[in-house]
């Protein structure tokens, strides 16, 4: 069962060592919650007048701890699409945001399931943007072509970070591969309109 609950700006420690599946809402460093909801299975739907009191947060954050199996990545798909929703995000940010989950935490699990025992899956909105990013444990760093040029036109594979960088380099946006002392991370950023 994956729930939510406001809690204090996280420490780096605590973002790197959360056991078990779950769900984190945090605001951003040096903010107050902007608000605290149930986004387990089930819950229900907030009523008109709570939408109004309890508005969409300015700075969030929002993270998943789940094992890297093939039916995390409909589920954090669907959960990262709920939490859009309910952040108002605009549809064509959203879309490409929800393509990128559907990327990168399918590379973790067809790549880097092996050697990492949980993948962490974070999603922020600060002030004028939004940021996915993907953790795993594998030391092996994924291969961005620089251009389509580079990408093998008979490859089953090997598309899906160029798009995802093309999608957000149009955006205004970036894509980037972060190294840590445990794996690496994905970061996609998004600006907001």
């Amino acid at each position: 069962m994956l729930t939510a609950t406001a809690h204090p700006a996280p420490s780096a420690p605590d973002i790197d060592h959360v056991p078990g599946p779950s769900v984190d809402h945090r605001p951003a460093p040096g903010h107050a919650p902007a608000h605290s909801a149930d986004h387990s299975p089930g819950a229900a739907p907030s009523h008109a007048s709570d939408r109004t009191q309890a508005a969409a947060p300015t700075r969030a954050f929002v993270r998943w701890v789940p094992e890297p199996t093939t039916a995390t990545v409909p589920l954090v798909r669907s959960r990262v699409h709920t939490l859009l929703a309910g952040w108002r995000i605009a549809a064509d940010v959203a879309d490409t945001l929800l393509l990128a989950v559907s990327e990168l935490v399918g590379n973790v699990v067809r790549h880097a399931a092996a050697a990492t025992g949980r993948m962490r899956v974070a999603v922020s909105r600060g002030e004028g943007w939004l940021c996915l990013r993907v953790t795993d444990g594998a030391a092996d760093l994924p291969r961005v072509p620089e251009r389509a040029a580079e990408v093998d036109a008979d490859a089953e594979g090997g598309r899906g970070l160029l798009l995802i960088q093309l999608m957000a380099a149009e955006a205004g946006g970036e894509l980037a591969v972060l190294i840590h002392e445990s794996g690496k991370c994905v970061r996609v950023r998004l600006p907001l309109p």
